[in-house]
């Protein structure tokens, strides 16, 4: 008889790269893997052509955002019918609320092995206050009821070691959630072409950030760095929508940065953008460990991006600088260095540093912890 795994995550359009590599580790090892989250599918035979197409059973699970929000209860109630009728072997549930109704559900359903993935604490360096005081707590207090509790980042796995877990449990740090870097092997081929879309000339420096357009990421300290900067051949590309782009676009408009700033909207050709770019940035107060950095990593890119956790994980001395979020005229100074420095060296650094974070590496990282924890 075979092992059932339940992998339990937030939100999600459909499956992706967040859950691939533990999917692939799971069923290389013969384990049944599915999968229970909020999905944004159109429609269910898109759902089940996924279910198809990996070979998984995939779950709607009504979760909600925020974590306090009081209607995730509802998805507690979900989770726990779920576990009930399938009778899983092991839950690995991601985020503060995946990790919360996952590990509540599984205590009381008798699901014996439980890991707990955590993305990014709430509790990190320079959190507001109720974030270090109730946040921190919450995990402290679930972590008893934890086998292995694995973090993607050495500030996280650091915290992690004040956190008692269940009797015999471990902490385990793996590399992300993977990357496939193969696929960036011959991404300059489409350099010239996407530059030519963009309406790009030969002396123009393009800058790219990849990301929802909210108050997390601040995007607007980059627009106030070129207007600090003041060069009409430096542009900026945001690939992206959010809730933050108005103030943006009137930011810009008033320093007579409008032809500067270009809002992509949501792509599905970031690597293309990318090659097509000269200079990655991304001011975030907050990350676990961004893909898209790692992304812009793998393209060669030079990197001038906040100095918080995950990014000081990533880019290595000659990679690029980190920038504190708060200030644009360190983002400046930043990316006026790049303008003057040798962007392939750098760029070169970069792709040497995310090798280690290959999606093969974090398949073997996670086959070792199943098998442990089984």
């Amino acid at each position: 008889m075979s092992v059932k795994m339940l992998y339990i995550l937030n939100l999600a359009e459909k499956v992706n790269n967040f859950s691939y590599s533990a999917m692939v580790a799971a069923q290389k090892l013969g384990i049944e893997f599915s999968i229970a989250g909020n999905w944004n599918y159109p429609d269910d035979a898109a759902r089940k052509a996924d279910e198809k197409k990996y070979g998984i059973k995939i779950y709607q699970v009504d979760f909600i955002r925020a974590p306090y929000d009081p209607r995730n209860y509802k998805a507690y109630r979900q989770i726990k019918a779920i576990m009930e009728r399938e009778k899983f072997d092991l839950i690995h549930c991601n985020t503060p609320i995946g990790g919360i109704t996952g590990r509540i559900a599984a205590k009381k359903t008798g699901v014996n092995k439980v890991i707990y993935q955590a993305h990014g604490f709430h509790f990190y360096n320079g959190a507001p206050f109720v974030n270090r005081t109730l946040f921190y707590n919450i995990e402290k207090h679930f972590a008893k009821c934890t086998d292995v509790l694995v973090t993607i980042n050495h500030e996280d796995f650091e915290a992690a070691k004040a956190f008692k877990l269940k009797k015999g449990g471990k902490l385990r740090y793996v590399h992300g959630v993977g990357i496939d870097l193969s696929v960036y092997d011959r991404i300059g081929e489409y350099r010239e072409k996407k530059r030519e879309e963009l309406g790009l000339a030969q002396d123009d420096i393009a800058v790219i950030s990849v990301g929802e357009l909210n108050r997390n990421k601040n995007n607007i300290t980059i627009v106030q760095a070129m207007a600090d900067i003041k060069n009409m051949h430096l542009h900026y590309y945001l690939c992206g929508v959010g809730p933050e782009e108005a103030a943006i676009r009137s930011y810009a408009s008033e320093h007579g940065l409008t032809d500067n700033i270009h809002f992509l909207g949501y792509r599905n050709d970031i690597k293309e953008l990318l090659s097509a770019c000269d200079i990655f940035v991304m001011p975030s107060f907050r990350e676990g460990l961004s893909r898209s950095l790692m992304e812009a990593m793998a393209c060669g890119l030079p990197c001038v991006v906040s100095k918080i956790r995950g990014n000081t994980d990533l880019i290595q001395k000659g990679g690029g600088h980190l920038c504190s979020p708060d200030s644009s005229a360190e983002f400046a100074e930043g990316i006026r260095n790049c303008l003057t420095s040798d962007r392939k060296k750098m760029g070169a650094v970069n792709m040497q540093s995310v090798k280690k974070y290959d999606l093969s590496i974090v398949i073997a990282e996670w086959e070792k912890i199943y098998k442990d924890v089984l």
